[in-house]
């Protein structure tokens, strides 16, 4: 059962006034992050505050013009949803690097070394992040982030975001077996010969070639034929 000891703040601010909620540290976190799906157990004390630590709560009328409604429940899922959440060291830690792999994941996929049109290596980019000393939100989706992360790396390393299309002819002996790994590409035409054989056009970023060559070539022995037809 949840106990004050073991309760933090979720907040957040309307308007200029604050708003929070005592919740469980360990469940509160759990729900932020969509690993629990309700609030049973998460609340630690059913009220809505505008200081939980002087015991000061809000007014149903103050309530009702920042969030529409008096429901407690819809207001506490606004508050630890949209709002801020004390977290714990290691939770701060777990969850920053989860943001962390997720920023490096999309350059991974999608960015190139310009000077060698090749994707960098995760090694590289890692210490890039050492080397930029690169601040990680914690709680805003690696998407929002990217573009803030780019600016402190590309002195650093270069990178270029580019798409390219690709020819792919599979022949007819692998082609069906083939056929939904390259769907997952993104296929753009499509031809199937008399004789069976596939041929499609993808497109792709730049990034991820590497690892499509690897994976097509290992699904046919190595008798697809590629190549680069736009950039």
């Amino acid at each position: 059962m949840s106990t004050l000891e073991n309760s933090i703040v979720a907040h957040i601010e309307i308007n200029g006034k604050r708003f929070e909620v005592l919740v469980d540290n360990e469940r509160g976190y759990d729900y932020k992050i969509g690993k629990k799906a309700d609030l049973n157990n998460v609340l630690v004390v059913e009220e809505i505050f505008l200081d939980s630590r002087k015991g000061e709560r809000h007014k149903e009328e103050d309530l009702k013009k920042a969030f529409g409604t008096t429901d407690l429940y819809i207001i506490a899922e606004r508050i630890i949803k949209n709002g801020e959440i004390q977290l714990t060291t290691e939770q701060k830690r777990k969850l920053t690097e989860e943001k962390k792999k997720g920023i490096m994941a999309i350059i991974l996929r999608e960015a190139i070394d310009p000077r060698t049109s090749a994707p960098h290596t995760p090694s590289r980019i890692e210490s890039a992040f050492e080397e930029a000393r690169v601040k990680i939100d914690p709680f805003k989706p690696p998407e929002a982030q990217l573009e803030e992360v780019l600016k402190k790396l590309r002195p650093i390393i270069p990178m270029k975001f580019e798409h390219v299309k690709i020819a792919v002819k599979v022949p007819a002996e692998y082609a069906q077996r083939i056929y939904g790994t390259l769907k997952g590409y993104g296929i753009k035409k499509e031809e199937w010969t008399a004789g069976g054989e596939l041929i499609v056009v993808l497109e792709m970023p730049a990034g991820m070639q590497g690892e499509f060559y690897d994976r097509i070539n290992k699904l046919t022995a190595g008798m697809v034929q590629t190549k680069i037809v736009e950039k």
